[in-house]
């Protein structure tokens, strides 16, 4: 079995994985201070909960956004697993080209969604993925990563509503029965959620128009879903698309080295 890491800068989720089958998954806040040994007791609460036996994990891949726990959860995998884990990255072979001006500075999670948006969907493909930043990514025909755009999550937009304006409190993120607000939680709520649908949109079409072509057009992340029940354009929703891709790299790594091995 494979355990596949996803550290984001908010949320820190894992899976595990029977073959290409995704067994469990859990979410947990990514909190730098935690050291190594605290995070395997969470990893193995989680795992002993799924009734997954540790022992039964021979792989850990990771995709991370974070430097600080990157280091603790390859030391993790090291220590508690005993296997060297594949971290994503796009010095290594991931099996398409990363058109970025510099490659190294497109994040783990990126590369992740568009390699397992390809495999699924194939191409041209943008991957809006809902986080604490909402980034579009954009996959060639033929499967190259080409870039994208990123700007503010619906979190950290609704936050810094709150946080720069005294008088604007804390919202829940929900739509709200009209685009006009009749108080200030329903007005803040109005211009967060339907302004990200029109933000979706309007993105999607420059990028649409800038290709010469209309892509499809797929979601993940935790609020994918609520802002893909408001518009037509997002066709599909995949959860666990930076996990799948993390299993994608991971076996294509691990498959090459094999392979070199028995050539040898």
């Amino acid at each position: 079995m494979l355990l596949a890491i996803d550290v984001g800068n908010t949320h820190t989720v894992i899976g595990v994985f029977d073959g290409q089958r995704l067994a469990a998954d859990w979410r947990m806040a990514s909190l730098t201070h935690r050291t190594v040994d605290e995070n395997w007791l969470t990893i193995k609460s989680f795992c002993t909960d799924a009734a997954i036996p540790l022992n039964t994990i021979d792989g850990v891949g990771i995709s991370s956004v974070v430097p600080d726990l990157t280091d603790v959860f390859e030391s993790l995998a090291r220590k508690y697993f005993k296997v060297e884990p594949v971290t994503v990255t796009a010095s290594i072979d991931l099996g398409i080209s990363v058109l970025y001006t510099d490659p190294s500075a497109v994040g783990a999670d990126r590369l992740c969604n568009a390699i397992a948006g390809y495999r699924k969907y194939g191409g041209p493909l943008v991957i809006i993925d809902f986080g604490t930043a909402t980034t579009f990514d954009v996959v060639s025909g033929s499967g190259d990563y080409m870039g994208g755009v990123i700007t503010l999550g619906l979190e950290s937009t609704a936050a810094e509503l709150h946080r720069r304006a005294a008088r604007l409190p804390k919202i829940e993120l929900r739509f709200p029965s009209s685009v006009i607000g009749r108080e200030t939680e329903s007005s803040m709520q109005s211009g967060v959620m339907f302004g990200t649908v029109d933000a979706v949109e309007g993105t999607v079409r420059r990028i649409s128009a800038e290709l010469g072509t209309k892509p499809r057009v797929i979601a993940t992340g935790g609020l994918a879903g609520i802002v893909a029940s408001h518009t037509k354009v997002i066709e599909a929703c995949e959860p666990s698309l930076v996990l799948d891709g993390v299993r994608l790299i991971y076996e294509r790594v691990k498959g090459k080295k094999a392979a070199s091995l028995r050539s040898e």
